[in-house]
C-alpha cells in the first residue's frame, strides 16, 4: 500500500457517516489516505503518538473531525507540524453543532486549525487536495477540471431551468 498523504481522524466512529464524505473526495483524486479513530479524552496516548509521528510516516495533512467538545482537531494541531483541517460535526450530545463549531474554530493564537462547515467533510477533503496541490502539478490539474465540472454541471441545470420557461 502507499503511504498516505492525508490522515482522516475522528473521535468515535458515530462520526464515520460525515467524515467518509473526505475519505470520497480523496478517492475520487486518487490520493492515499489513512482513516482511524483517535479519541481526544478516550485515547490520549494514542492521540500524542499519532500527533507526534504522522509527519514522520510521510503525512502531508490531517482531517480532524469531532463533536461536542471537539477537541480533537486543536489538540493535533497543538502537537503535529501539519496543516489540520477541523471538521466540527453535529453529534448527539451537541448543542446543535455550535459546540463543535466553536471549539474548532475559536483556537489561540498559535495553534491554527482550518474549520469547515458543520458536517463539512466533504469541503475537508477538498481543501486537503488544495493544500497538497501547491507541489503536486497533477492534483492541481485534476482541482481545475474538477471545478470546471461544477461550473457546467451548474450552466446544464440553467438551461434546463430555462427550457421549462
Amino acid at each position: 500500500m502507499v503511504n498516505p498523504l492525508v490522515s482522516i481522524v475522528m473521535g468515535s466512529d458515530s462520526d464515520m457517516p460525515i467524515m467518509k464524505q473526505a475519505a470520497t473526495i480523496l478517492e475520487e483524486f486518487n490520493v492515499p489516505y489513512e482513516i482511524t479513530i483517535v479519541s481526544a479524552h478516550r485515547t490520549p496516548k494514542r492521540l500524542f503518538d499519532f500527533s507526534e509521528n504522522a509527519h514522520k510516516r510521510g503525512v502531508s495533512v490531517i482531517i480532524a473531525g469531532a463533536g461536542g467538545a471537539a477537541h480533537l482537531p486543536g489538540m493535533v494541531a497543538a502537537i503535529s507540524p501539519l496543516p489540520v483541517i477541523g471538521v466540527p460535526i453535529k453529534s448527539s450530545n451537541s448543542i446543535d453543532g455550535w459546540d463543535s463549531v466553536l471549539s474548532i474554530l475559536q483556537m489561540p493564537g498559535g495553534v491554527p486549525v482550518a474549520t469547515v462547515a458543520l458536517n463539512g467533510a466533504k469541503n475537508a477533503g477538498l481543501l486537503a487536495v488544495q493544500i497538497l496541490s501547491v507541489r503536486e502539478v497533477h492534483l492541481q490539474n485534476k482541482m481545475l477540471e474538477y471545478k470546471e465540472k461544477m461550473n457546467n454541471d451548474v450552466l446544464t441545470k440553467i438551461e434546463r431551468l430555462n427550457a421549462g420557461d
